[in-house]
C-alpha cells in the first residue's frame, strides 16, 4: 500500500467491508469528540486549516485514484474532511454531531446541485469538492435549526 493510498483511505478505514464512506465519517465524528472545543471557537481558523488540508488531500487522492480508480469507495479522506465542514461555526453538542452526521451523509449520497457538478471536476478536485459542498449544505441546515430553536 502506497503512502497516498494509506492517507486517502484514512489509514485503511476505506477497506471497511460495509459502507466504508460512512465508516470514514464515523472516524471524523470520533476525532471531533476528542478535539478541544476551543479549536472550533474561532471558525475562521478551522476553515483555513480545512481548506489547506483539503487542497493537500487533492494531491494524495489524485495519486491514489491511479491505483484505486476514480472516486473509489475506498477513498474516504473526503468524507472525513467533509464532516468537519458540517460542524464548523456550530456548538459542540451531541445533537449537532448526530445532525451533522445524518445531514452530511444525506447530501453526500443524494448529491443535489451543485454537489453533483462539483463531483465531475478532474482528479482529486472532484472527489474532495463534492464532500465539502455536502458538508456546507449540512452546516447551513443546522445553522438554520440552531437559530430557530
Amino acid at each position: 500500500m502506497t503512502f497516498s493510498i494509506f492517507i486517502s483511505t484514512l489509514f485503511g478505514t476505506g477497506y471497511f467491508p460495509k459502507a466504508p464512506r460512512t465508516a470514514g465519517t464515523f472516524v471524523a465524528v470520533a476525532l471531533y469528540f476528542v478535539l478541544p472545543y476551543r479549536w472550533f471557537e474561532n471558525g475562521f481558523y478551522i476553515i483555513a486549516c480545512l481548506l489547506f488540508l483539503s487542497i493537500l488531500s487533492v494531491f494524495f487522492i489524485s495519486k491514489a485514484e491511479k491505483k484505486l480508480g476514480h472516486d473509489s469507495g475506498r477513498i474516504v479522506l473526503d468524507e472525513f474532511l467533509g464532516f468537519f465542514f458540517a460542524v464548523v461555526f456550530l456548538p459542540k453538542t451531541v445533537f449537532i454531531v448526530i445532525g451533522a452526521f445524518i445531514l452530511f451523509r444525506f447530501f453526500d449520497i443524494l448529491k443535489p446541485e451543485p454537489v453533483n457538478i462539483l463531483q465531475k471536476l478532474p482528479a482529486g478536485w472532484g472527489v474532495i469538492a463534492d464532500d465539502i459542498m455536502a458538508g456546507i449544505y449540512a452546516n447551513i441546515c443546522l445553522q438554520v435549526f440552531v437559530r430557530i430553536i
